[in-house]
């Protein structure tokens, strides 16, 4: 039995008339698309795990003691543990200026090292129950109910460090026990590699003189402000008054990351732009090869009845199908890559966020659209050409 003859099996029936000149265009198209994803994935992660942080941390200036900007970013962004400290009579002080709602504060008290029965690579935090707004509404989903002395609730890495899932485990802190008594939700954030405890158990942690902090001091200070005041003018108002502090609007937080994305984002796009107008050349090189080719068998389609439509619908569906099947290869390979490349990468290793599906979804589709453009782009010239070829001289030319 003959198969039907249409337009699209006659396109694959000409791509595989020279397998090798069009496994170089697929490959040529892959390699493009490929770049694209891994670099757009690349970015938005970082983006996205920034934006995430920052609207999920409830306040809208962050007040840490002076030139700690960078440790305190390192602690919320990128999951380090690190300790910096400052006078708790900031707060008061701090209080005082105009333009500041709410207050609350946190301090940051890094787990012993090494030491029996320790929480390895955790940040315990200890925040105020009367003032907190940032762990509160998690606490409340969560628990129900006020943290006690001795309790902790920890953050989803640091339940998976520990391994407790959502039982109730005791643990040494500091040579003080403590009982696990929930985890918080995954939030993208540094906050998810920590245990929080009320503050009232600071007094015990000194006394053990196993944390090197001293009485009466705390890390950090989180502030709302009031409607109708700007954020960055109440945060220059917070320096000139408070020479020891660093007030960070949440809008700045992650700035050097962010500047430093933008540089990558720019290499990035560089790169692509010229691999592309590569591809376009590409594209255009072969299919004038083709076109020169084909002309005598164009000339014979057209004197048998073919319409120009029908030359150039021939043509764009090899370019489409090579296009489809280069941006597919592309897509996957350029997936894995960025999936498996994310561990090698500092900046990406010690983020929490990571792309959810519709972010992929979309990351593919737009790439799947740039291959195919890019394909489309290049052919377009030579398919001008040889569809206003006389058939006649066409089939008369040598």
């Amino acid at each position: 039995m003959m198969k039907k003859f249409t337009l699209f099996s006659l396109a694959l029936k000409n791509l595989k008339r020279k397998p090798l000149r069009t496994s170089i265009l697929v490959i040529a198209i892959g390699l493009l698309v490929s770049a694209f994803v891994f670099a757009l994935s690349f970015v938005r992660r970082v983006d996205s795990s920034i934006k995430i942080t920052s609207e999920r941390l409830g306040a809208d200036l962050l007040i840490v003691p002076t030139g700690s900007r960078g440790a305190a970013e390192d602690v919320l962004l990128e999951n380090e543990v690190k300790s910096f400290y400052m006078d708790k009579g900031i707060v008061e002080r701090v209080k005082k200026i105009k333009g500041v709602d709410e207050l609350t504060y946190q301090t940051y008290l890094v787990t012993i090292t090494g030491a029996c029965c320790d929480v390895p690579e955790s940040i315990v935090i200890a925040f105020n129950q009367d003032t907190d707004f940032i762990i509160k509404p998690w606490l409340n989903k969560k628990l129900g109910r006020r943290l006690q002395k001795g309790e902790a609730i920890v953050g989803s890495e640091s339940a998976f460090n520990i391994r407790i899932g959502l039982t109730e485990v005791d643990s040494v802190l500091f040579g003080n026990m403590f009982k696990m008594v929930g985890v918080l939700d995954k939030t993208g954030t540094g906050l998810d590699n920590a245990i929080f405890i009320d503050d009232e158990n600071i007094a015990d942690i000194v006394r053990g003189g196993k944390a090197n902090i001293k009485s009466g001091q705390i890390s950090l200070i989180f502030a709302k402000i009031k409607k109708g005041h700007d954020p960055y003018k109440v945060a220059g108002e917070i320096e000139d008054s408070i020479i020891e502090v660093d007030a960070v609007a949440r809008k700045d937080i992650g700035k050097n990351i962010i500047n430093t994305l933008r540089d990558i984002n720019r290499i990035f796009s560089i790169t692509v732009i010229l691999a592309s107008i590569l591809s376009v050349f590409l594209v255009w090189a072969v299919f004038s090869a083709i076109a020169n080719e084909r002309a005598k068998e164009i000339g014979i389609m057209r004197a048998i009845g073919a319409k120009e439509y029908h030359v150039v619908r021939l043509f764009f569906l090899e370019v489409l199908v090579i296009g489809s099947i280069g941006s597919i290869i592309g897509i996957i390979s350029g997936t894995v890559l960025s999936l498996l490349m994310a561990k090698s990468f500092t900046i990406l290793k010690n983020l929490a966020a990571d792309l959810n599906t519709v972010e992929r979804v979309f990351i593919a589709t737009l790439s799947f659209l740039i291959g195919t453009v890019v394909c489309v782009a290049g052919a377009l010239s030579p398919i001008q050409r040889i569809k206003k070829l006389e058939p006649l001289l066409a089939i008369k030319e040598e």
